[in-house]
């Protein structure tokens, strides 16, 4: 029966081995990969998903304003500190 050490000394080596042959693969699938790009004229934008045409987000507009110190608020996410306790209509722009 092997020792502890032997059979943590087998399984460095077989670590070493596995990582190696993962190596080996790797490079061949990047290779695949490559003359699959090339026969078919495909580009790394088209891979990232970008598009020409992309819509920009644009900025939403403030619905409440805080008089004494101009801040304003979209109405979005959690309301500030200024309006809370308050009716929004009067801080409405």
């Amino acid at each position: 029966m092997a020792t502890y050490a032997e059979i943590q000394a087998q399984i460095a080596e077989l670590q070493a081995q596995a990582e190696k042959v993962r190596k080996d693969e790797l490079a061949s699938a990047i290779a695949q990969v490559k003359a699959l790009m090339a026969q078919y004229g495909i580009t790394i934008n088209d891979l990232q998903g970008v598009t020409k045409n992309a819509r920009k987000i644009s900025p939403v507009k403030a619905k409440y304003r805080d008089p004494v110190s101009g801040n304003e608020w979209t109405g979005r996410g959690r309301s500030p500190k200024w309006l809370e306790g308050k009716n929004k209509d009067d801080f409405a722009i």
